[in-house]
């Protein structure tokens, strides 16, 4: 719809992080109810990369626990999946997580682009609520809110339309209301806080969007908003870095990809159309593989994604559609902007509970 009605004519691109979240039954004695534990940094520092960590203590003896990595990242060898085992190495996760036992598994596409990202969000017969317009708080890791509010406000101008005897035409209403909302105040307040990280590093750009947010916060507007670029421009090519040496997965706090989508409930039916285009192979051999040394078989949170290569023949791609959680992160990083995720027939996909 974004494309058909151009309703990004007007904003910045959205950018993206990649969440991947677990759930654990932990050991009774080390459950804390309502702690909270935030990271930023290690291990992505590493490689130039940012992102962070959550642990969260819930109910019934369990801790939700994720990573997320900002899809802007430069380096075609960093592997997402693989930080958040790293991650979870730490001394201060596996002391909550030693003695526990994993219980599910999934991972989602973030929006990360803040208020310059949003859209316009109406269109004929329909609009743009919650996710699906970008509405994340991203230094304060929450959306939930905004996105109900959002769907309050088009509840609100859908009814008023369907009493005016309305149909078919743009909810124009839904669009100002909610740029004259709570939701506009809040995230306008932080605004710059993503592309001054991604602009400046973890360190000095924490330190700027962590000043930009205060002045804000205490009514002092910069008279600035920054832009973003398309976490696929990102990539850089694979022969100005080393391939990174992740360390195995020892099946008691870190695993492979593999076991874990086992744990996402996902399922596909096998003789369905498979959902993952790629336009051009040719393109994903030349450039995917041979220039960036294939990074989706990296940036894939399910394994969908392989590079065949057998001795005589050309590689070929292979694509395990049955494996996919949705995320969308093919269709946001490959470089080339040559694979688009497509909704599965018979809805097929990842079962989350408590999720």
């Amino acid at each position: 719809m974004k494309d058909r009605f151009d309703l990004e004519a007007d904003c910045e691109p959205q950018v993206f992080g990649l969440g991947i979240k677990e759930l654990w039954d932990i050991d009774p004695d080390k459950h804390e109810p309502g702690r909270v534990i935030h990271t930023q940094g290690w291990p992505l520092s590493e490689s130039d990369t940012w992102g962070g960590g959550f642990l969260y203590h819930q109910a019934n003896g369990q801790v939700a626990l994720g990573f997320v990595t900002a899809l802007d990242y430069a380096n075609p060898y960093v592997f997402p999946f693989e930080e958040f085992q790293r991650w979870k190495h730490h001394p201060a996760i596996r002391e909550v997580l030693e003695g526990g036992k994993r219980v599910a598994y999934g991972a989602r596409a973030i929006n990360e682009g803040g208020w310059q990202s949003v859209p316009k969000l109406a269109f004929p017969g329909g609009a743009l609520i919650g996710c699906s317009a970008g509405f994340v708080n991203v230094p304060r890791i929450k959306g939930t809110h905004t996105a109900m509010k959002s769907g309050m406000l088009a509840a609100e101008n859908i009814a008023t339309a369907i009493a005016a005897g309305r149909e078919k035409d743009a909810l124009e209403d839904y669009d100002a209301a909610v740029r004259s909302s709570w939701i506009a105040d809040e995230l306008q307040k932080v605004k710059n806080a993503q592309p001054l990280v991604a602009k400046f590093g973890e360190g000095l750009g924490t330190a700027l969007a962590g000043i930009d947010m205060w002045l804000r916060t205490l009514k002092i507007r910069l008279p600035f908003t920054l832009g973003h670029h398309k976490d696929a421009e990102s990539l850089n090519r694979a022969d100005l870095y080393k391939p990174i040496a992740y360390p195995k997965p020892d099946g008691v706090l870190s695993f492979d990809r593999l076991t874990s989508v086992s744990f996402s409930g996902t399922n596909h039916e096998e003789d369905q159309p498979c959902h993952l285009k790629v336009a051009d192979m040719e393109l994903q051999l030349e450039s995917e593989l041979g220039v960036y040394a294939g990074p989706s078989t990296r940036y894939c949170p399910a394994g969908v994604y392989e590079w065949l290569v057998e001795e005589g023949a050309e590689p070929k791609y292979v694509i395990n559609a049955q494996n996919c959680v949705h995320c969308k992160t093919c269709d946001i990083k490959d470089p080339n902007g040559n694979i688009t995720w497509l909704t599965p027939e018979g809805g097929g996909g990842p079962m989350y509970p408590n999720m």
